[in-house]
């Protein structure tokens, strides 16, 4: 007798909590403010990924100003790439410490500060810390707590809000390379990029949009002392990196994945207007090529989005097929100087932009089907840390490449070839093969649950009923 009540009373307390569960799902806003952080993110993303896909125009400037290789000029770029993503878990931890607020709008300020330095660079070395890695700096500390934040507002229409969103990028492409061009000609690339410089603060007022948060009674009433300092430090630490994640098979195939299709995502950005200068064409026409491959680019992500909302096929498979396609045009861009066609050079990086805006929202869409939707902020901290090798890796390599062949041809080939293989990978991704989502994994209590130590209210909101743990089939179920 005195076994069974305390089974009734937990099976009370299991069903309470699933009620509990089905409540935050219910709660879970589906637009709301979003949509007004849609356009934060819409204005903050343009300014990173769109002015770093379009600092291609200043290659050839720093070439001739610097007399160097165009190896030791990628390292430009490869750097505050790399930077932008080595210091987004920082910019994750910020966040479930602080306030995402406060980490966007510091961001936003030192991408500013460092372009503005890099006006008054003597040397690469200049270049390599203020547009390497201040910039960088700033980058990681706008881009994942944007995405997060914007993702805590949807869960029916991930894919396509992240589409829009990300949209920005390719026509902030669009934009860019002839603005840039013109800027350059006017004002010479010092001028220039102290204009960009100017023009990255406004990022800031972008991150003034986030809502500020209340810490909960729950949080408040924790306390903080519980246990030695040392392992509490230590597990809060944990907790807010989301370190866990390290262990679990399907995360780590997808970072692999990732990773390797970053070695070459980025090269036709980097190196494509010096390609097409080197094939004969002039200025304007290689700054036209990648504003045409930026406006396809737009295309693909807001199509890609709404076709993987639909739920014809998995995330997962949409993905690689993208990134497939994608590799395959990269590879595929040197035969424009083979046959000197610019039709041919331009018909590619149109098809090319597409895909490559095709998978960058299903990229981070399944994000949340491979961590579990409550980890979501610190799994993209995660992705964008391990991702940053490849990212420094990718330019470099196409740069001696190029200056070891003398063209561009095998720079493409070795950059598609790292995206076909980083497809590849993601099919060794567990119950990849099936037609239908798997069921979402449990919930795991957080290093600070079990502590007794409070997060700060992004991280609450992104583990509580913003971030619903989904149900299968929709788009924020799991991988394996």
């Amino acid at each position: 007798m005195t076994n069974v009540q305390p089974r009734a009373k937990g099976r009370r307390n299991e069903e309470d909590e699933e009620d509990e569960d089905e409540d935050d799902e219910d709660e879970t806003p589906e637009g709301g403010w979003g949509w007004v952080l849609v356009g934060a993110m819409f204005v903050s993303t343009s300014l990173v990924f769109g002015l770093m896909r379009s600092l291609g125009i200043f290659f050839v400037e720093f070439v001739q100003y610097f007399e160097e290789s165009a190896q030791a000029i990628s390292w430009i770029s490869s750097t505050g790439l790399a930077a932008q993503q080595f210091f987004s878990p920082l910019g994750a931890a910020l966040c479930n410490a602080y306030e995402a607020r406060v980490v966007v709008m510091a961001g936003g300020c030192l991408a500013g500060l460092g372009l503005m330095l890099a006006s008054q660079a003597t040397c690469l070395v200049h270049l390599y810390l203020t547009m390497g890695l201040i910039s960088g700096l700033g980058w990681g500390l706008v881009f994942t707590p944007m995405v997060a934040t914007v993702m805590a507002h949807f869960t029916r229409r991930r894919a396509l809000v992240l589409g829009v969103g990300f949209s920005s990028i390719g026509l902030s492409s669009f934009a860019f390379n002839p603005l840039f061009q013109l800027l350059v000609e006017t004002y010479a690339w010092r001028g220039a990029l102290l204009i960009l410089g100017a023009l990255s603060l406004n990022i800031v007022p972008c991150g003034a949009l986030i809502r500020p948060r209340r810490r909960s009674e729950a949080a408040a009433k924790a306390d903080p002392e519980r246990g030695p300092r040392l392992a509490a430090a230590l597990r809060r630490v944990s907790s807010y990196l989301e370190l866990p994640l390290l262990m679990e098979r399907p995360y780590v195939t997808y970072t692999l994945a990732v990773t390797l299709l970053n070695v070459g995502y980025f090269v036709p950005y980097f190196h494509l207007v010096a390609h097409s200068r080197q094939a004969g064409f002039s200025e304007y026409q290689a700054a036209f090529v990648m504003s045409a491959a930026g406006a396809t680019d737009i295309l693909g992500r807001v199509a890609s989005g709404w076709f993987a909302d639909l739920g014809h096929f998995r995330l997962v498979h949409l993905l690689t097929l993208w990134t497939a396609l994608a590799g395959a045009f990269v590879a595929l861009l040197p035969v424009s100087s083979l046959s000197g066609s610019y039709a041919a050079l331009t018909a590619i990086s149109l098809s090319y932009g597409f895909c490559s805006g095709a998978l960058t929202s299903l990229v981070f869409a399944v994000v949340p089907m491979v961590a579990g939707a409550p980890r979501v902020m610190g799994a993209l901290g995660l992705l964008q840390l391990i991702e940053s090798g490849a990212g420094l890796l990718g330019a470099p390599l196409s740069g001696l490449l190029k200056d070891v062949t003398g063209d561009y041809l095998a720079s493409f080939a070795v950059s598609g070839g790292f995206l076909v293989l980083g497809s590849l990978t993601l099919t060794t991704l567990p119950r990849y093969f099936s037609c239908k989502e798997p069921p979402a994994p449990p919930r795991r209590p957080s290093a600070t649950s079990r502590t007794g130590v409070g997060l700060r209210p992004e991280a609450e909101r992104m583990r509580g009923s913003l971030f619903p743990t989904p149900t299968a089939g929709e788009s924020g179920g799991t991988i394996g």
